[in-house]
């Protein structure tokens, strides 16, 4: 989706910046030689940002700001130069384009500069037209101070519904994918979802970066944070799709899945080399567990999670005592949870067989 709404935004700000340069051939359109030329720089800005957008991934923060700022400057000015102050109103029309993907992208600080540069317009617009028509002139502007608050508004809206979904819920807001309370919560159902007799293992890494805090330390935060977010999504591209996968800390990653075998070792070969070839070249240690899954059914979820990612955790340190960029596997563990269940007195008497 990243690629699909840069070129989208591009698209609109390229359709956007042909429009005053059109209107050029136009009886009310902008005359004179200063209003062309104004309207051939709007034009030439509007490549330059539809250029910026272009491109595979987000433009930076500022880029972003300063094509706000930009596009108000440039709205405001392709609309002042009409000779006709009803082209300039129905020009004016496109700040609501622009409020919507400020109030989605960017604070409520600059969509009040964008819509004090609109008020400004439709001030001087309806100046214009109302020693035409007064009547015409008020309902223009009411009609698209209108249009830009009612589009602002539900984009701000959702903007912070989304906001306190992500903050309160299961997702970690840098990488996107599952803090350490959703990897347990999904694993407890992937646990509790699969029948006895289903002849599978259920798999769980524990993924640590080597060497992450010199990389922070040469980059700053900035770059380490650049690094996690490549990382994970090398990570979503390798695993299966089904697989579960958590970022915890600064350089850690939780993973788990199910296989047909109990042997994980091809699994962590993949990731790697997906760590190895990722953008930063960071190398990673591996620690993996592997237990048949049936007979963990009927035992708390949350429990059998936390003593495998101990084991995986313990195997990822040896790892990383070897020299890291390496794995360390174990297979079928006794655990632990397991035997201390079965030993309390006071279990409940649970049909295990149903």
């Amino acid at each position: 989706m990243q690629t699909r709404t840069c070129r989208l935004v591009a698209t609109i700000i390229l359709g956007l910046g042909a429009i005053p340069s059109t209107l050029m051939v136009s009886s009310v359109g902008p005359n004179g030689l200063q209003s062309q030329l104004l309207a051939g720089v709007i034009t030439v800005c509007c490549v330059v940002m539809g250029v910026l957008w272009l491109r595979h991934c987000w433009p930076t923060r500022t880029q972003s700001q300063l094509c706000v700022v930009v596009g108000t400057v440039c709205i405001a000015v392709a609309c002042l130069i009409e000779d006709h102050p009803v082209i300039g109103l129905l020009g004016s029309t496109a700040f609501a384009v622009l409020s919507a993907f400020t109030a989605f992208f960017h604070s409520a600080r600059l969509l009040v500069f964008t819509w004090t540069i609109g008020v400004a317009t439709l001030g001087v617009l309806a100046l214009r037209l109302a020693t035409i028509d007064a009547a015409l002139a008020v309902c223009s502007v009411v009609l698209i101070a209108l249009v830009n608050v009612f589009v602002a508004f539900p984009c701000r809206t959702v903007t912070r519904l989304i906001d306190t979904e992500i903050l309160h819920g299961e997702i970690e807001p840098l990488t996107g994918l599952l803090n350490r309370d959703g990897f347990y919560d999904h694993v407890a159902t992937l646990i509790g979802a699969r029948r006895r007799d289903d002849d599978r293992y259920l798999i769980v890494l524990v993924v640590n970066l080597d060497s992450f805090s010199l990389l922070t330390a040469m980059t700053g935060a900035a770059g380490g944070s650049r690094a996690r977010v490549a990382i994970g999504q090398r990570l979503r591209e390798t695993v299966r799709r089904d697989a579960i996968i958590a970022h915890i800390g600064d350089a850690e990653f939780f993973i788990a899945d199910l296989f047909t075998t109990p042997d994980p070792f091809v699994l962590t070969e993949r990731i790697r080399g997906t760590v190895r070839t990722a953008p930063f070249r960071l190398t990673a240690s591996i620690g993996a567990v592997s237990t048949t899954l049936p007979p963990l059914a009927t035992y708390p979820p949350h429990d059998v999670c936390e003593e495998l990612l101990t084991i995986a955790t313990t195997a990822m340190y040896e790892a990383r005592k070897a020299g890291g960029n390496q794995a360390r596997h174990v297979l079928s563990p006794a655990l632990a949870v397991l035997d201390d269940l079965d030993s309390q007195e006071d279990w409940p008497d649970i049909d295990r067989s149903a």
